[in-house]
């Protein structure tokens, strides 16, 4: 066998070891797919199954039994928090349908925030309590519950706290800063242009307005009277007639018993097993979901990626 007809048969049989070898890895390749869409279809199938059984609902597994519905309210009271009208309204509605839930607590523990987004959360209790009459509602104070916080648990079947927990604050404030003067002192010029007479309602640059003042003024105390007559139309008869009730200051919690701003002492754990007689809590808090946890997350990379490159050509 001449030095060509070697060559010829190396090549032959490299070029067969390259094709099995193809061959392999595509067949391993195949049952690898294979086994990923089989997985995802007894997934997609599970999970049907759990829909089916009521095990599942608006993204949350719950237990097929009778439980105690816990949400958290925690932290300031705003349109863009967690603690938001459309967030917790969204959490006490899903508590409120499963058939399993025998009770709900609403576990708050905010210093307050928009009175707009407090009330909305007020209305929404009342009317699920009407809608629910049989599973009631009650309100369980962490450290404070004041101003907002307790606008919203004023809606609550009772209110149990903590002997040290702070509660009330039932007013309403306005705040800022004044700084006549002080850009003549630095040099600098003020020019504010409206069309209205109180289009500058406030600004901290011009003297106080003793008419906007007064204006500021009663609009603060209609919106405090709102706040007076929805914790009146909650507590009812258990309020006590001590005029400093609405005054705007806080008490320790087992002053606002004393009080009749709350009901008696207890958790959430408490209130559980010994009110509502459902020890198990099933947790209805409003959470960041995969999508907002990864864009938040990819956002920060961007961001600090950004800064890096800011810090870099500095």
């Amino acid at each position: 066998m001449n030095e060509t007809e070697i060559k010829n048969k190396d090549w032959e049989r490299n070029l067969l070891e390259n094709l099995a070898l193809a061959t392999l890895r595509e067949q391993r390749r195949t049952r690898t797919w294979g086994i990923f869409f089989k997985l995802l279809t007894f997934l997609y199938l599970f999970i049907l199954l759990f829909f089916a059984l009521g095990w599942i609902d608006d993204g949350k597994v719950r237990i097929a039994e009778k439980h105690t519905a816990l949400i958290d309210l925690r932290g300031v009271i705003v349109a863009e928090g967690n603690s938001s009208a459309d967030k917790i309204s969204a959490s006490l509605q899903s508590a409120f349908r499963d058939k399993n839930t025998k009770g709900v607590i609403l576990r708050i523990n905010s210093p307050g925030g928009s009175p707009v987004q407090a009330g909305y959360i007020n209305d929404e209790i009342r009317r699920l309590r009407a809608k629910y009459p049989e599973i009631p509602l009650y309100a369980v104070v962490g450290d404070i519950c004041a101003s907002g916080g307790y606008y919203v648990a004023a809606a609550a079947d009772k209110i149990f706290v903590d002997k040290a927990s702070l509660v009330g604050s039932i007013g309403v404030l306005m705040d800022g800063f004044g700084f006549t003067g002080t850009l003549e002192k630095l040099g600098v010029e003020r020019r504010l242009l409206t069309a209205g007479a109180n289009k500058g309602f406030l600004d901290p640059f011009t003297p106080l307005d003793p008419a906007q003042k007064a204006h500021a003024t009663s609009l603060l105390h209609e919106i405090h009277e709102q706040f007076i007559q929805v914790v009146k139309r909650g507590r009812g008869e258990r309020l006590t007639n001590a005029p400093e009730i609405f005054s705007g200051i806080v008490w320790t919690g087992q002053k606002s018993i004393d009080l009749g701003l709350a009901d008696a002492l207890g958790n959430a754990e408490y209130v559980a097993r010994e009110v509502i007689e459902a020890e198990t809590l099933v947790d209805f808090t409003p959470h960041e979901g995969l999508s907002d946890i990864f864009t938040k997350r990819f956002s920060q990379i961007i961001l600090g990626i950004l800064s890096e490159n800011v810090w870099t050509f500095r």
